[in-house]
C-alpha cells in the first residue's frame, strides 16, 4: 500500500520541505510553501526493454521523421516539425487561441496517423463543434474528454497514437496522488509520467498550460525543465495577430518566432510579418522612420514614431512604448552632447508601431533620427530605413547581420539605408543606396537628404 505523507511544496520552484517555513529553502522565496498530503508509491519498477548502446550505433539507426503541423510558421518555430517522442508545452493568456491551434495541428496530423485529443475542459461535443466551425476534417482524430492521467495514457497506448494533445495539464490528475488537479505535486507527477510515456512509445505529446497574471506558465518551474520545448503564445490587446515564441527547444533554435492571424476559420499563418508593422500613412510625416530589427532569427521591418513637444509644466516626460526608457534617456544625452540637439525643455514620446517590443540596440540610430525629425518638423524620406547602435562618445556602432537587414529592406521596396560604416555591404545591392555613417552628427546631416531618383546600387564612401 502507498505510504501517506505530508509535505510542503514551493509554488515557485517545486521544492519540497518536511515542515512549514517562512521562506522556501530551495529558492528563498517567502510565503510560497503549500501543504500537500500525498500518497507516494513505495517504489517504481524500471521499465523493461531499456538497454544501453554505444552512441555511434544510436546515430546509425533510422533517422526520426518529423510530423508536419500543417502550418509552416509553427514548423519553423519547432525546428522543422514535431519530433516523435518529444514533449512540447504551449502557454498563453486565456482565449488567445491555444486550443484552436492544437486542434488544427491534431486534425492535420490525423490525416496520416492516429491522434488522441484529451480534453479536460470541454466535452467531446464542444470540441466537435469547434472543429466544425473551423472547417477541419477529423480523419483518425479521436477526442477523449478525460482528466484521469492513467486512463488517457491507456487509451493512447491502445490506439498507438503518434500524437497526444493534453488540454490542459492543469486539469489532469494522477490516481497515485491525493491532491487536487492543478496542485504542484500533481503537475510534477503528471508531467513526469507523460515524459516517460513519450520517450517509451515515441509518441509526440503537446501540453497546454495556463499562465499566471505575470505571463509565466502556472505551476513549478520544473514543469518547463521536464519538457523538450516550451512555446509561448503572445498577442496585444484587441489585436488579431498572434506570435508563437520558442523559449526552449532541444530540437531547434531558441527564440524563433511564428506569426499568425486569428480569423473566423482559425489561425492562419502570416508569411510576411513585416507588413503588420508597416501600415504607414499615405504621406511621410515628421517623426516617422522605418528600422530593420532581428527577432527570432528573422529580419522584421518596424516603423518607429517619435513626438517632441514643448514641456508645459513640471519635469519633462520620457515615455517609450516597446523600447527601453533608460536607453532613450541615454540617447537624449548623446544628442545634446555630441550633436547639439537639446531636448531638455521638451516632452519626448517614442513608440514602436504594432505593439512589438524591440530588445536589441539597433533602434538607437533610427530613434535619434526620428526625434530630430519631429523637433525640426523635417520629414525623413519614406523610402529610407536606418539601423545602428550609438555609443556614449557619439559613434555609430555596427550591429549583427547587417547585410541580411539590408536585403530584407530591399525586398520590401526601400531604396536607401542609413547604416553604420562597418555594416556597409562588401558588394553592391541592386536598387538600394546605402549611406554609411560613423558619427551621430554625420547621421543627422545625411538623414534628410533626398535619395537619388533611380537609386544606384552600392553605397556612398567605402569603409575606412
Amino acid at each position: 500500500m502507498p505510504r501517506a505523507s505530508t509535505v510542503y511544496i514551493c509554488s515557485a520552484c517545486g521544492g519540497e520541505s518536511l515542515k512549514w517555513q517562512g521562506s522556501c529553502p530551495a529558492c528563498g522565496e517567502w510565503n510560497v510553501l503549500e501543504r500537500s498530503s500525498a500518497a507516494r508509491p513505495a517504489g517504481r519498477a524500471s521499465p523493461a526493454g531499456a538497454a544501453a548502446a554505444p552512441l555511434a550505433l544510436q546515430a546509425a539507426g533510422e533517422p526520426l521523421v518529423r510530423l508536419g503541423c500543417g502550418l509552416a510558421e509553427l514548423d519553423r518555430v519547432l525546428g522543422g516539425g514535431i519530433v516523435p517522442g518529444s514533449v512540447t508545452l504551449l502557454g498563453g493568456d486565456p482565449g488567445i487561441g491555444k486550443s484552436t491551434l492544437l486542434l488544427q495541428v491534431a486534425a492535420h496530423a490525423a490525416a496520416g496517423a492516429p491522434v488522441l485529443y484529451a480534453s479536460g475542459e470541454e466535452s467531446g461535443a464542444q470540441v466537435a463543434l469547434r472543429a466544425r466551425r473551423l472547417g477541419l476534417s477529423p480523419g483518425s482524430l479521436e477526442v477523449l474528454p478525460e482528466t484521469h492521467l492513467e486512463g488517457i495514457l491507456e487509451r493512447a497506448a491502445e490506439r498507438g497514437a503518434a500524437l497526444l494533445v493534453i488540454d490542459s495539464i492543469q486539469t489532469v490528475a494522477s490516481g497515485a496522488l491525493e491532491t487536487a488537479p492543478g496542485a504542484v505535486s500533481q503537475l510534477k507527477e503528471c508531467a513526469a509520467e507523460l515524459v516517460r510515456f513519450a520517450k517509451r512509445t515515441a509518441t509526440a505529446v503537446f501540453l497546454i498550460g495556463h499562465v499566471t497574471k505575470d505571463g509565466a506558465i502556472a505551476g513549478p518551474r520544473v514543469l518547463e525543465h521536464l519538457v523538450d520545448t516550451v512555446l509561448y503564445f503572445e498577442s496585444e490587446t484587441a489585436s488579431r495577430y498572434r506570435i508563437v515564441r520558442a523559449t526552449k527547444n532541444r530540437f531547434g533554435a531558441v527564440n524563433e518566432l511564428g506569426f499568425f492571424a486569428m480569423t473566423e476559420g482559425g489561425l492562419r499563418e502570416v508569411r510576411n510579418p513585416s507588413a503588420i508593422f508597416l501600415a504607414r500613412a499615405a504621406q511621410p510625416a515628421a517623426g516617422s522612420i522605418v528600422t530593420v530589427t532581428r527577432d527570432g532569427g528573422r529580419a522584421l521591418l518596424i516603423e518607429l514614431q517619435a513626438l517632441v513637444d514643448r514641456m508645459r509644466f513640471g519635469a519633462p516626460r520620457r515615455i517609450a512604448q516597446g523600447l527601453d526608457a533608460n536607453r532613450l534617456a541615454m540617447l537624449l544625452a548623446v544628442m545634446n552632447r555630441h550633436a547639439g540637439v537639446s531636448l531638455q525643455e521638451h516632452d519626448v514620446f517614442v513608440n514602436a508601431v504594432g505593439g512589438v517590443r524591440i530588445d536589441e540596440t539597433a533602434w538607437d540610430l533610427p530613434v535619434v533620427l526620428a526625434l530630430a525629425s519631429s523637433l525640426g518638423e523635417r520629414v525623413i524620406p519614406g523610402t529610407r530605413v536606418a539601423f545602428g547602435e550609438i555609443g556614449l562618445t557619439g559613434e555609430v556602432r555596427p550591429v549583427a547581420y547587417g547585410e541580411e537587414r539590408l536585403q530584407a529592406a530591399r525586398k520590401q521596396g526601400f531604396q536607401s539605408a542609413l547604416v553604420p560604416r562597418e555594416n556597409a555591404p562588401r558588394r553592391p545591392i541592386d536598387g538600394l543606396h546605402v549611406l554609411p555613417v560613423a558619427r551621430v552628427e554625420e547621421a543627422l546631416a545625411a538623414a534628410f537628404s533626398e535619395p537619388p531618383r533611380s537609386a544606384p546600387p552600392g553605397c556612398a564612401p567605402a569603409r575606412s
